[in-house]
């Protein structure tokens, strides 16, 4: 590694191609600076509350709706209006930013939204980060081209999706980019360098920069976002609520701070959407102290049952109440090559997933493989004659907080088992060799999904959870399981490495809150390696 070099009190640690100096040119880092002395130490003592919060969990399995948030639960207001080109967005493509040939496949998809991801699809190695923000510079402003082996040449064609960012959470550190020897947050990282580099050229072309924002927990953590648009739109001098953001609701207390959020965001807001992997991980990990919220296996936790269902419904009910956007979420199946039965089956999958989501009310939905927009664009305009259903009017039952916890039941199996630790260990190598999207099993595996296979298997172990067939899942089961799918799994340079973390900390007493922070070492060693 070369030296470090400083610009104003930022220090990166890590090289720059040359030809990449430009996006962290001694401007942008003086915006980066700006930014993370403004809004670090929020950051953190929101962090510590979030702390607070799981601790209390882990002695009373106890949510509220916030008392001090009643009146604006209770009163009527509505968010900004979104301009027309956002109205319609019932189909969004998600793919890492780091892939050129994905990111414009995804532009090219027919969705009506590409959210280029720099989080859970997105392996944070400091080259995947800087080609993310390259590609991102250069489809901005429709220059960006790839030529692959065989010299076919890809381009970003007429009619591209729109663009929505997503940075990483709140949690997650950068530890390339030091302040003071200290890691700044990554989630200030990539939204700072893409809004500071594209922010201002986005709004002279006639759009507006969009987000996604995910791990959001509070309507605190929803305040200090909307306190960093701000800033940045002011830094920018662009208008204030030029930038628009969708939160995602994928952590367990952020169902009970809907309305708050986007109440903190009104000015921002482009809605809420259910980003369901997350979320299931969230209720496992929130609730992993009590045996009677031990989910069974994964292909059984859906989202027409229990916990998953009232959120749905409720992430509806209030979107629609405050004119904005309720998102669904993405179907992990993805087209099956060579098998047209297999294939067939997984199509259905997804077709019902969408009808669902469209009949309850959702505004748009997810995909994460281009060939799935035509399948899931063909349920919405069927069932969606308008550019949304915001102003449809649903009588959804009133949900309370006990519908939010309520548990789905099923079998454990040792299939499920199997499968958890398999999945677990694949996803967690492909991540180590920065790859953060694995098509695995006909699925599209990213950090959600992994995090809900090594905490399912945790949490099993913790509370001695017994199989269909009355054995007990222990770690001594567990550990034999382990090393048989090992053996079926194909030598590879990160093989070794993955399933050892994935056995520690499946295995550990105490629950290690994510595995990407777990692994972001050894990502980091790799790529020094390599």
């Amino acid at each position: 590694m070369s030296k470090a070099y400083m610009q104003n009190r930022l220090e990166i640690v890590r090289p720059l191609d040359p030809e990449n100096a430009f996006l962290l040119n001694e401007e942008c880092m003086k915006f980066l600076e700006e930014l993370v002395c403004r809004f670090k130490s929020t950051r953190d003592d929101l962090l510590s509350k979030r702390k607070n919060l799981q601790d209390k969990l882990l002695i009373k399995p106890e949510l509220l709706f916030p008392k001090e948030t009643k009146d604006i639960r209770e009163s009527d207001w509505k968010i900004a209006m979104l301009p027309e080109y956002l109205q319609d967005r019932r189909v969004e493509i998600t793919g890492p930013s780091g892939d050129v040939k994905m990111v414009i496949n995804a532009f090219n998809s027919g969705a009506r939204v590409y959210m280029s991801d720099f989080e859970d699809a997105q392996s944070p190695t400091w080259g995947g980060l800087i080609n993310g923000q390259r590609n991102l510079f250069k489809a901005v402003r429709g220059t960006l081209e790839y030529t692959n082996d065989e010299g076919r040449k890809y381009s970003i064609g007429e009619n591209p999706a729109n663009l929505f960012v997503r940075p990483r959470g709140m949690h997650l550190p950068e530890k390339n980019v030091l302040l003071e020897g200290t890691p700044i947050p990554g989630a200030f990282f990539d939204f700072g360098v893409f809004i500071f580099n594209n922010g201002k050229y986005i709004v002279e072309s006639g759009k507006l920069p969009c987000f996604y924002i995910p791990k959001t927990e509070s309507y605190l953590e929803a305040r200090l976002w909307n306190d960093i648009f701000s800033f940045a739109e002011d830094y920018l001098k662009i208008r204030r609520g030029s930038i628009k953001a969708t939160f995602l609701i994928e952590t367990l207390p952020a169902a009970f701070n809907m309305d708050e959020i986007l109440y903190e965001v009104r000015e921002h807001s482009a809605g809420l959407n259910c980003g369901r992997w997350d979320y299931i991980f969230s209720y496992i990990k929130k609730l992993r102290n009590f045996k009677e919220f031990v989910l069974p296996d994964r292909n059984s936790v859906s989202m027409d049952k229990g916990f998953l269902l009232s959120y749905s419904k409720l992430l509806i009910k209030t979107c629609h109440r405050r004119g904005a956007h309720a998102m669904g979420g993405m179907s992990a199946f993805i087209p099956v090559k060579g098998n047209d039965i297999e294939n067939q089956a997984a199509m259905d999958k997804v077709r019902q997933d969408k009808e669902r989501e469209v009949r309850l009310g959702h505004d748009g939905t997810w995909v994460a493989h281009p060939g799935l927009v035509p399948l899931a664009t063909e349920v919405f305009n069927k069932h969606m004659n308008t550019p949304n259903q915001i102003d449809r009017v649903v009588p959804l039952e009133s949900i309370t907080e006990a519908d939010l916890l309520k548990p789905i039941s099923g079998e454990i199996t040792e299939n499920g088992l199997r499968t958890n630790i398999s999945v677990g260990i694949q996803y967690l190598q492909s991540w180590l060799s920065g790859k953060g999207a694995a098509p695995i099993n006909h699925l599209m595996e990213d950090a959600a999904t992994a995090e809900i296979s090594r905490s399912q298997l945790w949490q099993w172990i913790h509370h001695n959870m017994k199989l269909n067939d009355n054995r007990t899942v222990d770690t001594v089961l567990v550990d034999r399981l382990l090393k048989d799918e090992v053996k079926k799994l194909p030598e590879s340079r990160y093989l070794v490495q993955a399933s050892k973390i994935f056995r520690d900390i499946s295995f550990k007493t105490e629950f290690t809150e994510f595995m990407t922070l777990a692994a972001y070492d050894s990502l980091l060693n790799n790529e020094v390696i390599q």
